[in-house]
């Protein structure tokens, strides 16, 4: 019969976020001593913050529908999502003492609707796994050795150890800790990294129209991106024009899509009645207008749109806001149709990166082996999370791209 000797190796996970925390329960999990090491004060600083101090910890769409939310790379994480999937994740929490609770579109939630919850649970978990949290500590270098990892250095100390595991998020949210010290290490020993951009982020808009709308909010209205007649993202949902143009959930997400196309070339065009097509649509004003004949066309339209937008709407459909609407013409009232379904913007720039919710960009996954998350370039380095070039839609996917791949990096380290 033949024996097996279990190796109890050295790991250091550099980050504490969300795939830093899983992948130092997942590397202590099945026997390794694991040193964990955060530069902030305390572990998950950017999960406290994540759906508004609620955290949105996955969703519990499908497996096979998770990847039609993934915007970058969604091949390069099809293992990990499928090694550990939102249901793990959930059970993992669940079974640990944390009650969850899933909301509209299979977004998930603590059931207290506090963040800190879910990063109170992972850390009891650790500290019962013998982690050892290391905090207020920043890692300058990792340390190299004929293209095999052997420890890390910090400002004080050098770590020993078998493997490293870095889990330093992005560029988003700098407050947090995601300074791009992941970046660095990874450039250093020769990866490439994409160009790094916002994501899930408001959208600049050209002119000042716009302006005559900050604080607006729309529902059920849809949203489209188009460059050179090609739709490049459309979605139905909510929205916000604020003191730089558009933000909100459909307009975040559109972010995520537009930022690999040249900004100026790319309308936005909003759909104020997606419900109603334009022959609907205009018998919805015919009638409007024939049963208030005698008051004026801007009075008549408030039953469409909210007050801020008459004055605009009409003002592109080339009608006097004092015309009556016994007075408009079908020429007119095609334009004020035409208003109505495509109101339409230029887009100026994408909010800055300190804004994004997600990091755009990152490591080059090519570079890193999908089963395992191991560096091609260095053997015992491992990557996962935000700083890899992988990024979704809102809706918990983000966070369950870190946790997924910071747990098969933990395993494999």
């Amino acid at each position: 019969m033949r024996e097996y000797i279990f190796y109890m190796k050295n790991i250091v996970v550099i980050g504490g976020g969300a795939a830093g925390m899983i992948a130092a329960y997942a590397a202590s999990s099945i026997g390794n001593q694991v040193t964990l090491i955060e530069k902030n004060e305390k572990l998950g600083k950017k999960i406290y913050i994540t759906g508004k101090g609620r955290c949105n910890v996955t969703n519990n769409v499908p497996v096979a529908d998770f990847f039609n939310n993934v915007v970058t790379n969604p091949k390069f994480v099809y293992g990990a999502v499928n090694t550990f999937p939102s249901n793990k994740l959930m059970d993992f929490l669940s079974a640990n003492g944390l009650k969850l609770k899933v909301e509209r579109g299979n977004r998930v939630f603590p059931e207290s609707d506090k963040a800190s919850d879910v990063t109170k649970t992972i850390e009891k978990v650790l500290v019962n796994n013998g982690v050892d949290i290391i905090l207020n500590t920043e890692v300058k270098a990792i340390i190299i050795e004929d293209g095999i990892v052997k420890g890390v250095k910090t400002e004080n100390t050098t770590y020993s150890c078998d493997s490293v595991i870095v889990c330093t998020g992005g560029l988003s949210y700098p407050l947090t800790g995601s300074t791009g010290d992941g970046y660095k290490f990874a450039k250093t020993v020769g990866h490439t990294i994409s160009p790094l951009k916002s994501a899930l982020v408001g959208i600049e808009l050209k002119g000042a129209e716009f302006l005559e709308l900050q604080g607006l909010s729309l529902k059920n209205v849809t949203a489209k991106a188009i460059l050179n007649g090609k739709t490049l993202y459309e979605d139905f949902g909510e929205m916000l024009f604020t003191h730089f143009g558009i933000s909100g959930p459909i307009i975040l997400s559109c972010s995520s899509v537009i930022n690999k196309h040249n900004l100026d070339e790319i309308d936005l065009v909003i759909d104020l009645k997606p419900a109603l097509d334009c022959l609907t649509l205009d018998a919805r004003l015919i009638r409007e207008f024939k049963e208030n004949n005698t008051k004026l066309v801007q009075n008549a339209i408030r039953s469409l749109v909210p007050k801020n937008l008459v004055e605009i709407i009409l003002r592109r459909a080339s009608v006097s806001l004092n015309k009556n609407c016994s007075e408009i013409t079908q020429i007119e009232r095609s334009r004020i149709v035409k208003s109505l379904k495509n109101l339409n913007y230029k887009v100026k720039a994408l909010r800055p990166i300190s804004e994004a919710i997600v990091t755009s960009g990152g490591i080059c996954v090519k570079e890193i082996n999908p089963k395992t998350m191991e560096s091609k370039l260095v053997k015992n380095l491992f990557f996962a999370g935000e700083v890899l070039d992988i990024d979704a839609f809102t809706g918990g996917f983000n966070l369950q791209l870190a946790f997924s791949t910071g747990y098969v990096a933990g395993i494999n380290s």
